[in-house]
């Protein structure tokens, strides 16, 4: 029993030695494969190249008019429903007018009393002068009957104002189109009470023009400075996700949306629609070109990010090139070499070698039997490839984008890696 764990401690040491053997034959392997099977390689390519912003949106009506109502009361008839064309000035809905025309009836009393009042003062005021010149009455008596006289006039004109207003409102119990166009909503329905006391109820919406429509979309303030008015747009939507629709950038509004401390611009795209496929509501999926490059050599974006874990003997040269090796003999006689330097000092100089300033980028070629860096000006991008600017990078030179795991199977197919079969 005590010789046991002596066993199982042995076990263990012999199964990681046997482990750690198989993954340095197979790295051994590895590092023996041509370089086209050690690393991934894409050819540059010439081309045509669209740099967008990507932004969601949501498609309405240029005009849409929401008609509602001034007056309180209950539908009795609906003259207009959901996808129908009206004019201008047409029927679209009644409210029940008992209430109101009780109430034009009341005021057309009030006003009645109102008139016979102004003339009973009327008649008053004319006596008065008559005995005030034969000295009958005093001044103070004449100054209170044309006193009078004026507060009935006042009287009669706030009964015929009351009186208007109420008769207007007997003529808002017909509610009208304002606009010619397309019914694309309907809040109500016959027999619903509606009440306008302290916010008019919407009733109808109406679209002016359905063959021109447009896109508000939130455009995100790292990607605004490159948006302008008149840049063309290209979008989808669910409803025909083969088809691509166009439009242009007609506003950019000023008024920021900040939700969840992320800042956004609405962004206003004016899309013709003269087959009425796009429908008010639909999302739309932008891409907003901001610039456009024409027979331009083209560099995979995963080629600029691609840099080499280590030197790689055996090929005649760095990685990184011959300039490592002339960097290495340039240096003073006492100065250390890089491969002296601690491990943390080594990586700060990777990363300020490869840092690179706006504009200015560096791949790795494949040249003969050396992957050599190279440095070049790059332009714009569209999330893909790059536009190269300057350098000597030329078209159908074979970039690495990746490097192959000592593990991972060659493109090829030659040379399979070492295995070592589960226990």
């Amino acid at each position: 029993m005590t010789g046991l764990p002596y066993l199982r401690r042995a076990a263990a040491g012999l199964l990681a030695l046997a482990i750690g053997v198989a993954a340095v034959l197979a790295w051994q392997k590895w590092r023996e494969l041509p370089l086209e099977e050690r690393y991934q390689l894409e050819a540059v390519t010439t081309g045509d190249l669209t740099q967008t912003v990507t932004a969601n949106g949501t498609v309405n009506p240029v005009g849409l008019v929401t008609v509602g109502t001034q007056v309180s009361g209950t539908v009795m008839r609906l003259h207009a429903d959901f996808n129908d064309r009206v004019k201008a000035g047409q029927v679209l809905l009644e409210l029940d007018p008992t209430t109101l025309r009780a109430t034009v009836e009341q005021s057309a009393g009030e006003l009645a009393s109102a008139e016979a009042t102004l003339r009973l003062t009327r008649q008053e005021e004319t006596r008065m002068r008559e005995l005030h010149a034969q000295e009958y009455v005093s001044r103070q008596e004449l100054e209170k009957a044309v006193q009078a006289r004026e507060a009935a006039q006042a009287q009669v004109r706030t009964a015929q104002g009351k009186l208007a207003r109420d008769r207007a409102n007997l003529g808002y119990a017909v509610i009208r189109s304002p606009v010619s166009g397309v019914v694309v909503s309907r809040e109500v329905d016959v027999g619903q009470t509606v009440a306008a006391s302290f916010q008019t109820p919407t009733l109808f919406k109406i679209a002016r023009d359905l063959s021109r429509m447009q896109i508000d979309s939130n455009v995100a303030e790292a990607d605004i400075g490159k948006v302008a008015v008149g840049q063309a747009v290209r979008f989808t939507v669910d409803a025909y996700p083969e088809r691509r629709f166009e439009g242009r950038v007609h506003q950019i509004r000023l008024a920021p949306l900040t939700q969840q401390n992320v800042v956004t611009y609405n962004v206003v795209v004016e899309v013709g629609n003269p087959d009425l496929a796009l429908m008010p509501g639909m999302t739309a999926y932008l891409g907003i070109v901001t610039d456009r490059a024409e027979h331009a050599i083209l560099v995979p974006n995963a080629a600029l990010r691609f840099r080499p874990s280590e030197a790689q003997p055996g090929t005649g040269a760095a990685v990184a090139g011959n300039g490592d090796a002339r960097r290495r003999e340039a240096l003073p006689r006492d100065a250390p070499s890089r491969d002296a330097l601690p491990r943390d000092a080594r990586s700060r100089d990777a990363r300020s070698r490869d840092a690179q300033r706006p504009g200015e980028a560096a791949v790795y070629v494949l040249r003969g039997e050396e992957i050599v860096r190279v440095p070049l000006r790059t332009g714009i991008s569209d999330g893909r490839s790059t536009v190269v600017t300057g350098g000597e990078l030329k078209a159908g030179d074979r970039v690495v984008v990746e490097e192959l795991a000592a593990d991972r199977k060659p493109a090829s197919g030659a040379g399979q890696p070492f295995r070592i079969r589960g226990f």
